[in-house]
């Protein structure tokens, strides 16, 4: 069922089931974060390994003391400049935080989205939702209620409406090792922006070698087609049927372009339903291009890399 009303979707919550809820940066698929049994109904329904953690969504700050035991002084920065919005922090956890929901690690995702509908939500129950994006395991990342329903409306009573992602990219994620600041996941806040407010470089670490965090995985966000990349303003390739070529902006020798002005905004808010339009049996090999490496260029060019890697 695809509705807006929010008495429904808390209702099936608070009974311990699991929905589908808008963000400004992707479809989630949301459940109880302090419930270990709604937890594992999320991992079942996207089949995803229970090594991979998930991502507590909250609806107001306060709401971090019962998740986690510290929030150092460059996270209050970030906090105080980007929530509610696309950007997860990685903090040291409170034991009452289930293990299911962290995979074991003694560290827990936290997020507040921006999306009115979601966050007014959020504000209505008293506890963190589980949200990973809610689409199968690996498969590309939902960005409309449409997307949702054809891949697992189904395993789910209820898919919260609220429109077509504004972003189009899942959140970035930020951690603290000792004194460094680190970029786990490209995202939908641009690294410029990060850097801007606290006065420094960050360090990206895309690939954690001890922990594993959402995104990580070197196979993601795949339609389950050979894909070829092309670097940005590189050679074009000459194409046989049933190739297709995706070009960064619009030109005549291409089918479809991934922005279609050029921006990088434009780019993220489109990557995903552009994958998923891919994924056609009469489409044979898609050549694509790269986005310029700046904004949220680089966050697109993640999940494309990803997308590509070798099947």
């Amino acid at each position: 069922m695809i509705t807006d009303d929010l008495d429904l979707a808390k209702n099936i919550l608070n009974s311990g089931g699991v929905i589908a809820i808008p963000t400004e940066t992707v479809y989630g698929l949301a459940g109880n974060a302090m419930d270990t049994n709604s937890i594992a109904s999320i991992f079942r329904i996207k089949n995803r390994p229970y090594f991979n953690p998930l991502i507590a969504h909250i609806g107001e700050i306060e709401q971090l003391k019962s998740l986690c035991n510290t929030i150092p002084v460059e996270a209050q920065k970030l906090i105080d400049a980007f929530w509610p919005g696309p950007l997860t922090l990685v903090l040291s956890k409170k034991k009452s935080v289930p293990n299911l929901l962290t995979s074991g690690l003694d560290k827990v995702a936290v997020r507040m989205p921006s999306h009115p509908l979601t966050l007014k939500l959020l504000k209505s129950i008293k506890y963190p939702l589980a949200a990973p994006s809610a689409n199968p395991y690996k498969y590309v990342s939902p960005t409309s209620a449409q997307h949702v329903e054809s891949q697992l409306g189904s395993a789910i009573p209820l898919i919260l409406d609220g429109g077509q992602c504004k972003i189009g990219l899942e959140s970035t994620i930020i951690g603290f090792e000792d004194n460094d600041v680190v970029i786990y996941r490209l995202g939908g806040l641009a690294i410029e922006s990060i850097e801007e407010v606290l006065k420094k470089p960050i360090a990206i670490k895309t690939k954690s070698e001890s922990d594993m965090l959402p995104g990580q995985e070197k196979k993601h966000y795949s339609p389950g087609k050979k894909i070829v990349l092309i670097p940005f303003a590189g050679a074009l390739p000459s194409l046989v049927s049933p190739d297709v070529l995706i070009t960064w902006k619009p030109q005549e020798s291409s089918h479809k372009s991934i922005s279609l002005d050029g921006s990088d905004i434009s780019g993220a808010s489109r990557i995903f339903s552009l994958l998923r339009e891919l994924d056609n049996p009469q489409i044979g090999k898609i050549f694509i291009e790269l986005a310029p490496e700046k904004g949220l260029g680089k966050a697109i060019n993640d999940r494309l890399m990803r997308a590509a890697y070798p099947f």
